[in-house]
């Protein structure tokens, strides 16, 4: 058994460890040189190898020991990973603040202004002090867990003081710094091995290595920039939130910055549209966030972008290049998508061969020609498109382009709407919509049927073996034994995906099916207002407008959608064969108590955010209005309500409290 001089001298070195750990790798202010550091590692492994049972995961030794993983496990994020609305100028930012100022009712309110790092952002969980959990963003409701490859990132504390709460999570961004990047890519050359592209993608790529080593061998840094949620959580503001961290030892970015007007967080992003390349990160704008919690909640969400924040974002990246051709793919829902072929171009640091071209309508309103050289963009620094095109530069041999009369997959006719942007195949047993149709219909976010990619279902179509969706599930082993690439084990495995995917919730059937505009929050919505697909099937535009976040547009879709016999057919057969078609127990319809009602709320409430209360009121039946009229039923008010009030007493409203709205919805549910 060790001795206490052991245990003593053992905690003494993790302690000093950590300690010039956060000084070199947080603080950028190393106390000791390397040999002095890996003296200290060196004693610390000594003692450990002689007390194997003294080694616990949150030792400095143990950044980097984990074995190899087969593949990674999914990370349900108990608070989701919301993203942000976007601004690009200073007008929209400024139309930002006054929807902002015109919710809480306040002219004036504090923000912070920090900058929106170009890296991988994760979610880290710790419990008792101790880091448990790293998570990959993933789709913000479930990413991937890649715990021990966080450990490996010496900016992240394994362990916390006793004064942090019990359970905790931080938000943050891994990045790959420019200039270690460099000397990466340096030493990559030197070993004969091809250099990496850029920063952001080789620093997502290196969390998600199955060998922690890997990992480790990459300087990878992290910003922490925010709680995702704590227990207790001691904070009210997120810039106090920010200094919390930083004492917990998080790494945080110094350029962060509390202000008090709209002025001065223009002014902050004008600093960083002109010095964001002498970082030593990559950086594509600054997030503005509202300051005070208790008016973020206020606040609340729309969909999954939070209305307390917003990303404004800096000008674009672009590079000039030549139109090569004009080419058009056919959409699932048989949507015409032309698309530019362009002399692959280099911008900053991705090669662009192909970008978006929207519709015919943009192709004329920028004037684009086959041959023109062309001013291209990645909007965000994501998605490549062409901005103009150089008319100086032309020839005279340019050619205009005509969006195609014919489908190029089905030779059916194509046509376009009145009012509506897009050209559209209408033939609904058009092979290349089948195909795009398919490939969404077995993703992982729709039916989730591992083992049929687009190979594989090009080939089911090739065959003939599938001529819709619901064919899927008609699929026998003698069918599929006589293709190539189909043996006994993959055709076991597909078959049982395949079999596995008739209990997908109603919800994600929805989603897979392909209905224009529905992903899976509008699916959820649907869900948890129409109990089963007759129930949606029936729907009426006005039905579906009733339900929250379901505008026109999106009620107009879905009553095209089932309008269409096919579609009705291929639903019978989903149902025949066994895939989910009602909502899950407990999932009922709820009772329009509130029909028949209009109402305005104002103020800040204590139970619910804004857009809370907003549905609620619209999932009973009831209506919301913006201002208060001769119309309006009841006001709900709270704290700080503002000119409503007084328009609602001069016009004899009823003016009620949140409790009172709950009685109210309480009492006509009795009545029913």
């Amino acid at each position: 058994m060790p001795g206490t001089t052991t245990l003593a001298a053992i905690k003494d070195l993790r302690d000093r460890i950590d300690y010039h750990n956060h000084q070199y790798f947080v603080l950028d202010a190393p106390e000791l040189s390397d040999s002095q550091y890996d003296e200290l590692m060196l004693e610390l492994r000594s003692l450990e190898s002689e007390h194997p049972e003294l080694v616990t995961p949150d030792s400095p030794t143990q950044r980097v020991g984990a074995e190899p993983l087969e593949g990674f496990t999914q990370a349900e994020h108990p608070v989701p990973l919301l993203s942000l609305g976007n601004a690009f100028d200073d007008e929209e930012f400024m139309a930002w603040h006054a929807r902002v100022a015109d919710l809480l009712e306040e002219p004036q309110f504090d923000m912070v202004c920090e900058l929106k790092f170009d890296g991988l952002a994760v979610a880290l969980t710790y419990e008792d002090g101790l880091l448990t959990r790293g998570a990959t963003r993933g789709n913000g409701v479930v990413g991937e867990d890649v715990t021990s490859n966080m450990r490996t990132i010496r900016s992240i504390p394994l362990r916390v003081p006793a004064a942090a709460p019990r359970r905790f999570e931080v938000r943050g961004e891994v990045i790959f710094p420019k200039s270690k990047f460099e000397a990466f890519n340096e030493q990559r050359i030197a070993d004969g091995l091809p250099p990496y592209a850029h920063p952001r993608n080789t620093a997502a790529g290196s969390v998600r290595q199955l060998d922690p080593r890997t990992t480790a061998e990459r300087p990878l840094d992290i910003f922490v920039y925010s709680l995702g949620y704590a227990e207790p959580m001691e904070f009210d503001t997120h810039w106090q939130t920010l200094s919390g961290l930083a004492a917990l030892g998080f790494k945080t970015n110094p350029h962060s910055r509390l202000v008090h007007t709209p002025n001065e967080a223009l002014d902050y992003c004008k600093t960083w549209v002109e010095g964001w390349e002498n970082l030593d990160y990559g950086c594509d704008g600054v997030v503005v966030k509202v300051n005070r919690f208790d008016y973020q909640r206020h606040l609340g969400v729309v969909g999954r972008e939070p209305r307390w924040a917003i990303a404004y974002k800096f000008p674009a990246t672009q590079a000039t290049t030549q139109l090569l051709d004009i080419a058009v793919n056919v959409g699932r829902t048989g949507s015409i998508n032309p698309y530019a072929v362009l002399e692959p171009v280099n911008i900053n640091g991705v090669t662009v061969r192909q970008a978006t071209l929207h519709n015919a309508d943009y192709i004329r309103s920028k004037d684009l020609r086959i041959g023109d050289w062309v001013v291209v963009e990645r909007a965000g620094e994501v998605i490549p498109q062409v901005v103009s095109s150089i008319v100086s530069k032309r020839t005279g041999n340019e050619r205009a382009f005509e969006m195609p009369e014919i489908c190029p997959s089905c030779d059916e006719p194509v046509v376009r709407a009145e009012g509506e942007a897009a050209h559209l195949c209408v033939n609904a047993a058009c092979p290349a919509q089948l195909v795009r149709l398919l490939e969404h219909f077995v993703s992982r976010g729709a039916m989730d049927i591992e083992g049929l990619g687009i190979k594989q279902t090009t080939v089911l179509l090739e065959k003939g073996l599938i001529r819709q969706v619901a064919d899927l599930y008609t699929l026998n082993k003698d069918d599929l034994l006589v293709l190539d690439r189909f043996g006994e084990t993959s055709v076991a495995n597909l078959l049982a995906a395949i079999e596995a995917s008739k209990s997908r919730p109603f919800s994600r059937v929805l989603v897979a099916v392909g209905i224009q505009h529905v992903g899976s929050e509008v699916a959820e919505l649907l869900a948890r207002h129409f109990p089963n697909i007759d129930a949606l099937m029936n729907a009426s535009r006005e039905e579906l407008e009733a339900v929250q976040s379901i505008g026109p547009k999106i009620a107009e879709a879905v009553v095209a959608y089932f309008g269409n016999e096919s579609n009705r057919a291929v639903i019978e057969k989903l149902r025949a064969v066994g895939v989910t078609m009602e909502a899950e127990q407990g999932e009922e319809p709820v009772e329009q108590v509130l029909e028949g009602l209009r109402f305005v709320v104002t103020g800040r409430l204590e139970r619910f955010s804004r857009s809370e209360i907003t549905g609620r009121i619209k999932d009973l039946g009831g209506a919301v209005s913006g201002s208060v009229s001769k119309k309006t039923d009841y006001l709900v008010a709270g704290e700080d309500a503002g000119s409503k009030l007084v328009d609602a007493e001069n016009l004899g409203v009823p003016v009620i409290t949140e409790d009172d709205f709950l009685d109210l919805v309480q009492s006509r549910s009795g009545e029913t």
